[in-house]
């Protein structure tokens, strides 16, 4: 009797063990992190409360299942992307910039590294956003503090409330904003 005890609570213990060394998902602690370099690039996390930027997102998938730069599991299909300084985790409003579509994002990832990329959305952002068959998209990326309620739905997977689309006067500004960055040579 003893034994099957024993036995019992090894099996509970390994089966504890099984889901793997990945962080849990949850919002604290938010960590900024220190410089460092990728490719020849030295980029800088910083807290960034007011972050607002156009630029170019793309998206990736097949890391699914890999850990996160904040250790969580990597999953394609969940409201997630990566940012090269803001804290981890963090949360964004993406706006397509060809449609005006916005949602609420979960940053806990670092990347993009390839020229020209601001932000890098899972597959399931990239699908929510409706840029997935693009590759890329032009969009505009903003710091955000949203409800309780979103921000539980992001870190379940689900995605959060649904937004408004973007004025047809606010997107031209914004992708004014872009071409003024492209022709500075920012892209």
């Amino acid at each position: 009797m003893i034994r099957s005890g024993c036995a019992g609570a090894m099996m509970m213990l390994l089966a504890a063990c099984a889901g793997g060394n990945f962080r849990p998902v949850s919002d604290t602690p938010v960590r900024i992190g220190p410089a460092y370099s990728i490719r020849g690039t030295t980029y800088v996390p910083a807290a960034a409360p007011t972050y607002d930027a156009v630029g170019y997102a793309s998206w990736y998938g097949s890391e699914s299942g890999n850990r996160t730069a904040n250790g969580e599991a990597f999953r394609s299909g969940w409201i997630t992307a990566a940012h090269t300084t803001l804290p981890l985790p963090t949360y964004v409003e993406v706006t397509a910039l060809d449609t005006g579509r916005r949602i609420i994002v979960r940053v806990n990832d670092r990347g993009p590294f390839a020229k020209g990329r601001l932000i890098d959305l899972s597959r399931g952002a990239a699908e929510e956003l409706g840029i997935k068959a693009q590759g890329h998209a032009p969009v505009r990326v903003r710091r955000v503090e949203p409800s309780e309620k979103d921000r539980e739905r992001l870190r379940k997977g689900k995605p959060a409330r649904g937004l408004d689309p973007v004025p047809a006067r606010e997107l031209q500004r914004l992708r004014a904003r872009l071409e003024t960055r492209a022709l500075q040579g920012q892209d």
